[in-house]
């Protein structure tokens, strides 16, 4: 994790932004944060544990849910070049934020798409070949349990949901299990726990 961070101030608002760094799998990647953001002073353990133990499809479209400032959207585009990425996030700074960090990583806009919306509402009748979250449990389980029970529909034939979990942890893989018929335990490190579940994995 890089030390050169850095402040600025906007003339129109009195908000502190930041830049922060790191590296995920080889990949350098850096934001522009806002205090008031989900882990703004340093990437997430949750999401980094996420991004390194993640099934990453070879080719296709992926969502990211609950995106943030982008670290898991933009860290999947910068490892697969192949792959379009959607991210969603219901805040509007963090949308514009998102936004602006794909710009700084250097990707694509037709090729990252940032949505403002709730869960999935900003991508109705679209399917994926994954979809990833680190969901905001600090909204409640309510949000939750949506990303997991709506995430069939939005994924193909042998599509994933991979999420990092810590609070409920066990709950969240019952859920993932009642919905799906199936849950894999990618990895558990430091109280997170990496979960994916396969959507008819028969018809893959």
């Amino acid at each position: 994790m890089s030390n050169n961070h850095y402040y600025k101030y906007s003339r129109k608002r009195t908000t502190q932004y930041m830049i922060i760094s790191d590296i995920i799998r080889g990949i350098t990647i850096e934001f522009e944060v806002t205090p008031g953001l989900f882990s703004y002073e340093h990437v997430d353990e949750g999401t980094k544990l996420l991004l390194e133990y993640a099934e990453i499809p070879s080719e296709g479209t992926v969502l990211d849910v609950g995106c943030g400032y982008g670290v898991i959207g933009i860290t999947l585009a910068k490892l697969n070049p192949k792959l379009k990425v959607y991210m969603v996030d219901i805040n509007k700074e963090a949308v514009r934020l998102a936004k602006r960090n794909v710009e700084r990583n250097g990707l694509e806009k037709d090729r990252v798409i940032v949505l403002q919306g709730d869960v999935y509402d900003p991508v109705k009748n679209m399917t994926f070949e994954a979809i990833y979250s680190n969901p905001p449990f600090a909204t409640g389980m309510y949000i939750v349990e949506r990303i997991i029970t709506e995430a069939p529909h939005y994924l193909k034939p042998g599509g994933s949901l991979q999420i990092v979990v810590r609070k409920g942890a066990e709950s969240v893989k019952n859920l993932m299990q009642q919905v799906f018929g199936n849950v894999e335990l990618r990895t558990s490190k430091k109280g997170y726990k990496v979960l994916l579940s396969r959507n008819n994995p028969m018809n893959s």
